[in-house]
């Protein structure tokens, strides 16, 4: 599997809530770095960190919580990943659309990083009510 497909699987895991599938594709010690200023940013240490801070409190914190791909590139075991998310806070009945960019290195064929650079300011305008 080429990285850039190694990616597509992975959003496509994340998507269908497939947690296995997530996992084979990281690493052991897969480090997630979100953005410092992002509704529960952090940096999280392996694959059921991830899914548990990452995924199912995206998921509490936004109804309809999601990412969009606009564009991929691949550099060897680097891929970047251009795109928004969206989703709607049920606190305050807000939508939000944030641009993000999203920096993975693989290792081995597997993600061991991730990093997310976001604008944020979309995201906290529509938990305040």
């Amino acid at each position: 599997m080429t990285s850039l497909e190694t990616i597509r699987e992975m959003y496509r895991a994340m998507r269908a809530g497939d947690d296995a599938a997530f996992t084979a594709l990281c690493t052991d010690d897969l480090v997630w770095q979100q953005s410092a200023g992002f509704p529960g940013g952090s940096t999280w240490h392996g694959a059921a960190a991830v899914i548990e801070n990452v995924f199912r409190a995206n998921a509490r914190r936004w109804a309809g919580f999601a990412f969009t791909e606009e564009e991929m590139f691949a550099t060897g075991d680097r891929v970047v990943v251009l795109g928004h998310y969206s989703g709607t806070s049920p606190a305050t009945g807000k939508a939000m659309r944030a641009a993000v960019a999203h920096v993975y290195d693989l290792r081995d064929g597997r993600i061991a990083r991730f990093r997310m650079f976001a604008d944020t300011h979309p995201m906290w305008e529509a938990m305040v009510a």
